[in-house]
Formats: C-alpha cells, structure tokens, sequence
C-alpha cells in the first residue's frame, strides 16, 4: 500500500501506470484501425463498433497518460480539466451506444447477411489475450499507490476484454451457425456496456469497478509522496 513506499517508489509506480496508459493507447489505436477495416469490409457492425470502443479506450488511456504525466512534473493533477473530459469520453460512450443500436436494428429489420471474417475474429482473440495483462498490470499498480485514476483505467481495460468477448461469440457464433441476428445482438451488449461506462465517467464513478477491498483501501490512502494534498475527486 502506498503508506509503506517511498517517494522514490511512489514516483516508479507513478511511471510505469504512464508506462501501462500508453502502451494501451498504442494497442487501441492498432487495434481499432484493424477491427474497424474488418468490420466495414465483412459488414459486422459489432467489429465496427469494437474497432470504434478501441478509439474511445485510446482516449481514456491519453487522459490517464496526460494526468500521470502532469502528477509526475508538478505533483499535482487539474481535477476541473478532468472532469470536463471525463464528461466529453462519456457523451462519446453514448454515441457509440446509439451508433451500435441503430446500425444494428437497420440491419435486423433489412434482413442483411453479413460476411465472416477471421480477420475480425483475430483482432478479437488478439485483444482477449493482450487486455486482461494490461488490465492486472494497472489494477497492480493502483492498488499499490491507491490511486483511484490508475485503477479505473484498469477497470477500462477490463470491460474492454468484456466488450471483446460479447463480439466474438456474437461473430464466432454467425461463422459456425449462419445466424446473421447474432451479430446486431452482440452488438446491443456492446450499446449496453457503452451507456454503463458512460454513465460511470459523466458521475466520475468509474473507480468503483475495481474490488472491493481495493475500494476500502484506497480510501483510506492517497498519493503519499508527491508532497501535496490528497485529491478529492473519484479520478475516474
């Protein structure tokens, strides 16, 4: 816990979640050119709308990355610059819901048959096996300093592994089955788990996905070493 360290291990763990936030940031943006190409070209709305969740991860990650980085330089963070663009991530949370929604009832009321794709399908493994090491690797280092910020993106990062998974048995399914419905369908949980994180950034409450014990623990313990005052806020 963060009551245990030192500044000089308050300042490691500090760079590397900056380390974790922008090796996400790197992985989303590959991975949503990538999911949204195959997605488009197999019309499966559900990879769409993954390759579009990647972008919006990428922009949780540069807003993680670019508070660590301030903390790191001054010790402090802005929580008002923060909250507006937590706020801003969750009207775009929203609007993917609606994108997934719409596209996908227009697609179940047209009867469209969309094409398989391994390509899809990889993209999904891919991030399956990639997001769950870097969701444990933040949620390490967010417990260790009790920071409520690191730990949200952890949980990010963990609904995204949920959002990979929803897709692929909505594409793996329609590549064994032929059953066009899946797909629309699976992206509808993609909508539902939008408009909950949504909800969660816009309330700034995004920290409470994590366990818990964690939750108990970091409210206890905040930010020793950087030489300022607590932060109030959730930092989610």
């Amino acid at each position: 816990m963060s009551a245990g360290l030192t500044d000089a291990e308050v300042v490691g763990l500090t760079r590397r979640g900056l380390r974790l936030a922008q090796v996400t940031v790197a992985y989303n943006v590959v991975e949503g050119v990538v999911a949204i190409t195959a997605g488009v070209i197999a019309g499966l709305v559900s990879v769409v709308g993954f390759g579009i969740d990647s972008g919006i991860e990428s922009m949780a990650g540069i807003l993680v990355g670019l508070r660590l980085a301030a903390r790191l330089r001054h010790g402090h963070a802005d929580e008002a610059k923060e909250k507006r663009t937590l706020r801003l991530v969750a009207l775009t949370f929203f609007g993917l819901a609606a994108y997934v929604t719409v596209e996908g009832v227009r697609r179940l009321l047209g009867g469209e048959t969309p094409d398989s794709s391994p390509l899809g399908i990889g993209v999904l493994v891919a991030s399956i096996v990639v997001m769950p090491v870097l969701a444990a690797a933040k949620r390490r280092v967010g417990v260790a300093l009790a920071d409520d910020l690191i730990l949200a993106d952890a949980a990010e990062t963990r609904i995204c592994v949920l959002l990979s998974l929803s897709t692929l048995v909505g594409v793996g399914l329609y590549a064994l089955t032929g059953a066009a419905w899946l797909d629309p369908v699976a992206g509808f949980v993609i909508a539902a788990f939008a408009v909950h994180e949504g909800a969660e950034a816009w309330d700034g409450e995004l920290a409470h996905d994590h366990d818990n014990d964690d939750h108990h623990v970091h409210h206890h313990v905040h930010h020793h070493g950087h030489g300022h005052e607590p932060e109030r806020g959730r930092g989610g």
